[in-house]
């Protein structure tokens, strides 16, 4: 397992938090997903899931990921 934290912008509250943590939680291969406001830490097989997927995830929540 390795572990990832990503810088996030555009967050401002409990469900932006929510909406970031669903999304990163239904990703195949994430064991945990700590996300706060401005910020997701996320532990993940390497081998079923990358970094530039969960950025993608992010992304897809509405919000933009950047580069750690």
């Amino acid at each position: 397992m390795l572990r990832l934290t990503i810088p996030i912008t555009g967050m401002t509250c409990g469900g932006c938090v929510s909406s970031v943590r669903n999304a990163l939680s239904i990703i195949p291969g994430v064991q945990e997903a700590h996300v706060t406001v401005g910020a997701a830490t996320v532990t993940y097989d390497p081998a079923l899931t990358s970094p530039e997927a969960l950025r993608g995830a992010v992304a897809h929540a509405g919000y933009t990921a950047t580069a750690a």
